[in-house]
């Protein structure tokens, strides 16, 4: 397994990291924050990476996409994460338009796919429970099918990923089994507008959008299905995985920032007449911080080849996106800890970006499952 980048990755990261850097300052987040912006983040953004192929990367090329692998979207998703872009790769590129390529109908990629290449659609997965941590299966909300042979789903679901400014929601839904079965799962394609839905909006500590939807008796008919009846878990699980290997490449992304801003600070600020950086205590610290930059970095770059092989077991590639994430939330939440103690006082105050790395640290760390929750299962996965 190669764990250096190609010259397409090379090229790709160059291209990136000038994009984000003209066009996404931490400023702009700062003023989308402060603004309390009404879709929190920038459609028009949004757009010009639509047309740079990022949105499109997982997407067949006979979808209008370009049909690249994890490893390429992972090299965007790192700048993306340098710059805390709020833009919904997550939600929309990494879960819900993955869910349509994988299960959905032909005219469900039809009417998805494309408009989610050229960045018109976004999408959101409602699938997480409260009370359900990171259990995957665990789902309380129901599907009945009436003797009019339409569904009805009713339920509850948290920490919707930019469910307030989707065009649709993909919605999980348990139509038999108990409420940690992962059979008898069913997923459905639901208008945000339906009769039925009610969206709220509201706001993490990092200020990225989640929402809450509740589902009274939504009327929807077979077509709105995706993927067989009963059977959503199959294609879940494998979209859940690369998903959480985009987010951990996003997170090597900023903790990466967060250590360079820490460095550069150690470099300027001087006590007793010389740079605080020249102190042994201060370099063993950001030493053990670059260690671990170093770990994340393989690792993500490991389970993104993972997922990129076809060869490759679904169980190996799942034990590589819980070792992936459990690195990487250690190693964020310990550099931005620490980037907080080693700018001392001013690290808690607004003024300076590290704060916002801790916030983002905080948040990307429980999404996707915890850091002990993916031990738990990278364990199990290879049989301890």
């Amino acid at each position: 397994m190669q764990l250096i980048r190609s010259e397409t990755e090379a090229m790709l990261a160059t291209s990136a990291r000038k994009f984000f850097t003209v066009n996404s300052p931490l400023e702009r987040v700062r003023a989308l924050r402060d603004a309390r912006d009404e879709t929190g983040f920038s459609r028009e953004l949004w757009a010009q990476m639509a047309e740079l192929g990022w949105t499109g990367m997982l997407v067949p090329e006979e979808h209008e996409g370009m049909g690249m692998g994890m490893s390429e979207l992972c090299v965007v998703l790192e700048e993306a994460g340098r710059a805390l872009a709020p833009e919904p790769f997550l939600s929309t590129v990494l879960l819900s338009a993955q869910l349509i390529a994988r299960a959905g109908t032909d005219e469900q990629k039809d009417r998805w796919l494309a408009s989610v290449a050229r960045g018109e659609a976004t999408l959101a997965l409602a699938h997480h429970e409260r009370g359900a941590r990171h259990a995957r299966a665990r789902v309380e909300t129901t599907a009945a099918r009436g003797e009019d042979g339409r569904w009805r789903v009713s339920g509850r679901k948290a920490q919707v990923e930019d469910g307030h400014v989707a065009d649709a929601l993909l919605v999980t839904a348990r139509s038999a089994g108990a409420v940690d079965d992962p059979g008898g799962l069913c997923l459905f394609l639901v208008d945000r507008e339906a009769p039925g839905v009610s969206v709220t909006r509201q706001r993490r500590v990092d200020e990225r959008n989640i929402a809450i939807v509740e589902l009274r008796d939504v009327e929807l008919g077979d077509d709105a299905l995706v993927g067989p009846a009963g059977a959503a878990a199959s294609a879940l699980e494998p979209v859940l995985d690369r998903a959480t290997i985009g987010l951990c490449a996003e997170m090597l992304g900023s903790m990466t920032r967060a250590f360079e801003d820490t460095v550069a600070y150690l470099k300027e600020r001087k006590q007793f007449g010389v740079p605080i950086g020249t102190f042994q205590a201060l370099k063993h610290r950001a030493a053990r911080l670059f260690m671990g930059l170093t770990l994340a970095r393989s690792v993500v770059m490991a389970a993104a080849r993972a997922a990129d092989d076809d060869d490759a077991s679904a169980e190996h590639v799942a034990a590589m996106a819980s070792l992936c994430k459990a690195r990487c939330s250690d190693c964020f939440l310990h550099v931005a800890n620490e980037g907080v103690q080693l700018f001392g006082g001013v690290g808690m105050t607004d003024e300076y970006d590290i704060g916002l790395f801790l916030k983002r640290a905080r948040v990307a760390e429980q999404t996707l499952g915890d850091a002990a929750w993916h031990r738990d299962r990278w364990a199990r996965l290879i049989g301890f």
